[in-house]
């Protein structure tokens, strides 16, 4: 709830002390896809700051660099490019979502060897 509701300091306090970074739902939604997904940039940043894989597929094969990018959610893609994220993982990728919707900026920031 906290990661979906943008609580990032009683997430943290739960991470720091013992909640794995990881932790996921039954979708395989970790905290940091549903973060991205939702649009907190500042949980996004505790998250990764506190080991959370930012690659890690949910079950559909999306990653939470491609959830902000399909949300629209340009400072959580940047956070998570920043905090080196996979433009190519996942089905679809970051990338492929960025050039489906013509997010031409995105794909720019995204685009790198």
């Amino acid at each position: 709830m906290m990661a979906r509701t943008g609580d990032a300091a009683a997430l943290a306090a739960y991470v720091d002390a013992g909640v794995p970074a990881d932790l996921c739902n039954d979708r395989g939604d970790t905290l940091l896809m549903l973060a991205a997904y939702h649009g907190h940039a500042p949980v996004v940043r505790a998250l990764l700051e506190r080991g959370a894989d930012p690659d890690r597929p949910n079950d559909r094969g999306q990653t939470p660099l491609a959830g902000a990018v399909f949300k629209g959610e340009d400072e959580v893609v940047r956070t998570l490019a920043g905090a080196g994220a996979d433009p190519r993982a996942g089905r679809p990728s970051a990338l492929d979502t960025a050039r489906m919707f013509g997010k031409d900026a995105l794909v720019a920031l995204l685009d790198r060897p």
